[in-house]
């Protein structure tokens, strides 16, 4: 189980890479005034975001195998682990948004300033502190 607990971090710290990269990306992008910076970024936003899928995909499989393999009803009543299942969906929520986000810039359709997006950047950090502590600490 120790593998499946590695590689379910593994997975996780490469998935918060593209997720935090990718709205940086998006402030780039809503800051750029060519054609040719916007073309180079909209490749590497769809080249990110099709890698960083997978990992999302993985880190959620093992986190399901852990949950299954320290049976879930020994853990089930645990609210930390319950805070911790919210979080990671309004993650996934957020990874799914930044796909939108991605097919509207390929559109050339942004409607939000680079200040937006900067803000926008923040919120993984937002939910990765609570996530670890909750995972770590498990307080409640």
């Amino acid at each position: 189980m120790l593998w499946v607990k590695a590689l379910h971090l593994f997975f996780v710290i490469s998935w918060f890479a593209g997720v935090f990269y990718l709205p940086r990306l998006f402030v780039y992008h809503a800051m750029a005034t060519d054609q040719a910076t916007r073309d180079q970024l909209k490749v590497m936003e769809r080249k990110l975001y099709r890698f960083v899928t997978p990992m999302m995909w993985l880190t959620i499989a093992l986190g399901l195998w852990m949950l299954w393999a320290y049976a879930w009803s020994a853990w089930s009543s645990m609210g930390w682990l319950h805070a911790k299942i919210v979080l990671v969906t309004l993650l996934v929520i957020y990874h799914f948004y930044c796909g939108h986000l991605v097919k509207r810039f390929a559109a050339d359709d942004n409607r939000r300033s680079h200040v937006w997006y900067r803000w926008f950047n923040e919120v993984p950090v937002l939910i990765l502190l609570p996530v670890v502590i909750l995972t770590i600490v498990k307080p409640f």
